[in-house]
């Protein structure tokens, strides 16, 4: 069906919501092209767009027909699903809690039990509702860090973990098979959705605090909270109070706000969104700012340090909480010997240092926490190790397996519980990272976001991936030792001349292997309209790794230029 076709298909439905009509009404040809032309897919994240009328976009249609197949995927997947039934939460952005309520209609019409929460929760909170409820699988209303402008949509499995790519596509060919998601009925058997909260949280808070180490820190130091708006602000600042630290939530963005107005952005990765919080920070004389993405699932810090406050990328993070478990498990001996720690092919390989330093195993998975998540239930189903710690790039990570998803709630317990202890021992986290640096070397890593919006921007990032995918490339200040080609499931050695096979999943990403230790990803966004590459250098000081990235990033970008 051609866009213009399925623009007359909406035109022509007189219950289309009214709303999505006068924006249909009001939309130019080149507007309409890229709101119809393709439908939106599932990334790494789900479904994510931006809201409004069209295929190619987050509305209330669009959320139906994906829910209409995800609950008739998992109707084949067991002959009790509807009974198990599925878990459901949501944001504070527009329309999340309208999606989420037309998610259990729809399931209930279909005859599923359904756990809705009452209000915003964080994502990890609905990964662990499934696990707690035994459901079948599990439905979340977010765009993570996204723009006011978007809302998205992630399915769960039956251990609380994102559907991989393989259960994926099984659910997309149910999705296509849907022609009128115009009249999906979502009227029948409401009985069977049930209202949660309270009672969910005690549990799920109860678990997360098994992952302290050391209760009895000193913990006289004061901390600052925001949400950015988000689901944090549930019971993040609670949870912290709880447990004797003296934290302050950040009052203009305490509120469950769909338009972001008290922040500059909802991103942690963003320097901007700790704007407000710092000067808070600065008056209280807080040592630490943490700051949670709109569905809780990401941490990002800010720590005060010769009075200044450092930002930390989600590595730094996660190779101080991860080292920190560590050299504590030792000393506790509780470390097990067959303990494993997983990451992803565009993140920091420090953290690998570490984990081989106390005698853990590394596995390297995809870029997307579902890929981690797979690995714990792997863990737990078939005996094969223990996991200890997962984390990926993108300020993300998990200590308990509790959760199947990265998990901000236990980020912050343990990242606090690595600065209380380092502030026994005189040092902030800043010195606490450049003591690790010291003892393995100083890495850096960094990341540029091209964006390239709409049909044309697709075309330009295929171009691109294309090219590093058929041209041999060459960087005048590195030795480029390897390519992985996940897309074709192969790595080239060209040092060895010979070509070996990828054990991941196909996926549009290319990784090259530098001498040193270094490497850089080129990897189209699963979630927006962006190329992201990625890149990692190590160095003999914190100068000599700055350097090298620099330099990195600029030969790369280079040749990037050079593709029209």
């Amino acid at each position: 069906m051609t866009y213009q076709e399925k623009v007359q298909l909406w035109k022509n439905n007189p219950n289309l919501e009214n709303s999505l009509r006068k924006e249909l009404e009001a939309m130019n040809e080149k507007e309409l092209e890229d709101a119809f032309t393709n439908d939106l897919e599932f990334g790494t994240g789900g479904l994510r767009g931006v809201l409004g009328a069209g295929t190619n976009r987050m509305n209330i249609y669009i959320v139906a027909k994906a829910t209409l197949g995800f609950g008739r995927y998992l109707m084949k997947q067991s002959k009790v699903a509807c009974s198990r039934g599925v878990a459901i939460s949501h944001d504070n952005r527009h329309q999340s809690k309208e999606f989420a309520r037309m998610s259990a209609e729809v399931l209930s019409t279909l005859g599923f039990r359904v756990f809705l929460f009452e209000a915003l929760r964080p994502t990890p909170e609905l990964s662990f509702a499934v696990r707690h409820f035994k459901c079948i699988g599990g439905i979340m209303i977010t765009a993570s860090h996204n723009p006011k402008e978007y809302n998205g949509y992630k399915i769960y499995d039956e251990t609380g973990c994102q559907l991989v790519p393989k259960d994926a596509d099984q659910v997309i060919k149910e999705i296509e098979q849907i022609n009128d998601y115009f009249n999906i009925d979502t009227t029948q058997n409401h009985e069977l959705i049930q209202y949660i909260g309270k009672e969910v949280d005690e549990v799920y808070i109860n678990e997360v605090k098994k992952i302290i180490l050391r209760p009895n820190l000193n913990k006289d130091f004061k901390l600052v909270y925001t949400p950015l708006h988000g689901t944090g602000q549930v019971f993040a600042p609670q949870v912290l109070q709880s447990v004797g630290y003296d934290v302050v939530p950040l009052p203009c963005q305490m509120t469950c706000d769909p338009d972001f107005s008290g922040v500059k952005t909802s991103n942690p990765e963003n320097k901007e969104a700790y704007d407000e919080a710092i000067l808070l920070a600065k008056a209280l004389g807080a040592k630490i700012v943490l700051a949670t993405d709109p569905d809780a699932d990401r941490l990002g810090i800010a720590v005060e340090h010769n009075g200044e406050y450092v930002l930390f990328t989600g590595n730094q993070t996660a190779a101080l909480i991860f080292d920190y478990i560590c050299k504590t498990r030792k000393e506790l001996n509780t470390l097990p010997k067959d303990g494993y720690m997983f990451t992803t092919n565009v993140s920091s390989t420090l953290p690998i240092a570490i984990a081989t330093k106390y005698g853990l195993k590394t596995e390297i998975t995809l870029t997307g926490f579902k890929f981690i998540g797979e690995k714990a239930r792997e863990m737990e189903t078939t005996g094969r190790g223990t996991y200890v710690f997962g984390f990926e790039e993108s300020y993300g990570c998990l200590v308990s397996d509790c959760v199947r998803d990265k998990d901000s709630i236990q980020a912050i317990l343990m990242l606090c519980e690595t600065a209380a202890y380092y502030r026994e021992k005189g040092m902030d986290l800043v010195d606490a990272l450049n003591a690790i640096y010291e003892e393995y070397g100083y890495y850096k890593e960094g990341i540029t976001n091209i964006s390239l919006k709409g049909l044309e921007g697709q075309a330009k990032i295929q171009r691109i991936m294309n090219y590093f995918r058929t041209t041999d490339i060459a960087l005048k200040g590195f030795n480029i030792l390897a390519k992985d080609d996940v897309k074709l499931g192969v790595k080239e050695d060209y040092v060895n001349g010979k070509n070996e096979k990828i054990n991941l999943p196909s996926s549009n990403v290319i990784k090259y292997y530098l001498n040193d230790n270094m490497w850089f990803v080129l990897r189209p966004s699963g979630t927006e309209p962006k190329l992201k590459v990625y890149y990692g250098v190590k160095g003999n000081s914190l100068a000599d790794a700055d350097s090298k990235l620099e330099a990195l990033s600029k030969e790369v970008l280079s040749i990037v230029d050079l593709i029209k």
